[in-house]
């Protein structure tokens, strides 16, 4: 009796102790090199332009095992607008547009997540620009994640697209000759933050 108690909580122990540790939200770092932030507007009818931000900051705090746990945080510099052209970076900064000079950061945080699929899921937050904030949907895709070929770190790939009114942020010139819906679209290669890594070159 006592022999067949012993072996019994032996193994439950060993089995505690075998037990592969529940994942924990990690923090992950957006990659600049390797983020893309895109958005497109109608432009008369005739074609699509597109800009981008160059400049952003922000983390991913992420749980593999339950995503809908996840948060996201972004904050983007608007004279980080990139349009192609110096007179058209310029046009898009002024007051009625970006108003970059009154207005010198954009930001998005996350509010909720919901899984809709085996690798997809839709992230919802609020969306402040010139000091209004609304609410937005990213339709998110996870890509893929693990060690980096050639730097020794963990990475995480997502691609997300959102669409959202200018007007609904004060941004009403040229409506409707340059359309009032926005496509947003967006790449990111984010790294897991870690003090003791080594090597940071981009790849």
């Amino acid at each position: 009796m006592i022999r067949s108690g012993l072996c019994c909580f032996f193994f439950c122990a060993f089995a505690l102790i075998s037990r592969p540790a529940l994942a924990q939200p990690e923090k992950y770092l957006l990659d600049k090199p390797h983020t893309q932030i895109l958005f497109s507007v109608d432009h008369l009818g005739y074609a699509r332009s597109f800009g981008k931000f160059l400049d952003y900051s922000g983390f991913i705090q992420w749980d593999q095992i339950s995503p809908e746990t996840s948060r996201v945080e972004i904050t983007i510099p608007t004279a980080s607008l990139d349009m192609g052209e110096a007179l058209w970076n310029e046009h898009l900064s002024a007051e009625k547009y970006f108003d970059v000079a009154r207005y010198p950061t954009m930001t998005f945080k996350s509010t909720k997540i919901i899984k809709t699929g085996e690798n997809t899921a839709d992230l919802l937050g609020d969306l402040t620009l010139r000091g209004v904030t609304k609410p937005v949907v990213l339709k998110t895709r996870f890509n893929k994640a693990g060690k980096h070929p050639f730097i020794d770190r963990m990475e995480a790939g997502f691609s997300a697209t959102a669409s959202l009114k200018r007007s609904d942020f004060g941004m009403t010139e040229a409506i409707p000759f340059v359309s009032d819906d926005v496509a947003i679209q967006i790449e990111v290669e984010a790294y897991r933050e870690d003090p003791h890594a080594q090597g940071t070159k981009n790849q």
